[in-house]
């Protein structure tokens, strides 16, 4: 079976003031389909790079990754387009949400914006699923905290993606709503038998995976 997502020794350097920063060294990395993978380690450790480098927001410096089957090296933006819409999704810590749109709108644009004729069916239902059927015409500024991300988690999973990438998911919730949160999120995508891809700093949320990656200064060092 191939891997959802895959690196190769992959280094990412970034300008600074300073001069060059290496912020990846050497990663090596598989998820395979299905597959739930915690990435956990210290503030700076380049856990989030590598969420980046794997969706192709920031381009390797060197080595290979490999994205649904498909190389990301030498990919146009709107190539790396083509290999995310509708099959990658991500959460974040912070909920990204448009606040002049309701809960419903959030959920229901970006299926638009990927050409699904049902659009409107997969974001009820997506809302549905984390709870909140009640709630889809709701603005974010009448939703709680947990509610928010809860609405990102069905964004994130209507459309049925192949991968998930969440960057600390539930880093700006108190301890309830984002084990609510991780729950949803963990349960759905392995209901929809997506990979997901969980970068945090609780270890009470990676032990839900099925295996943790740890990362120290641009490594993968267990």
């Amino acid at each position: 079976m191939d891997a959802a997502l895959t690196l190769d020794d992959v280094y990412l350097t970034l300008p600074a003031a300073s001069g060059p920063v290496e912020i990846l060294k050497g990663v090596t990395f598989r998820a395979m389909p299905g597959e739930s993978v915690a990435v956990i380690g210290p503030s700076g450790s380049g856990k989030s790079s590598l969420i980046a480098v794997a969706t192709g927001i920031e381009r390797a410096t060197k080595g290979e990754v490999t994205l649904l089957g498909e190389s990301l090296t030498g990919k146009s933006e709107d190539g790396l387009a083509r290999v995310r819409r509708g099959r990658v999704s991500l959460v974040f810590q912070s909920f990204h949400l448009l606040g002049t749109m309701t809960a419903f709108d959030n959920v229901r644009a970006p299926l638009e914006i990927a050409g699904l004729s049902n659009a409107d069916a997969l974001a009820k239902s997506g809302l549905e699923a984390v709870g909140l059927g009640a709630r889809m015409d709701h603005f974010p500024g009448q939703l709680s905290g947990g509610e928010r991300q809860r609405v990102a988690v069905a964004r994130a999973l209507a459309s049925n993606p192949a991968i998930v990438f969440a960057d600390e998911p539930t880093g700006n919730l108190d301890r309830a709503s984002g084990s609510m949160v991780a729950d949803m999120l963990f349960a759905i995508a392995r209901e929809r038998n997506a990979t997901l891809v969980v970068v945090t700093h609780d270890l009470e949320i990676a032990k839900r995976a099925d295996r943790i990656v740890e990362m120290s200064d641009g490594r993968i060092v267990a």
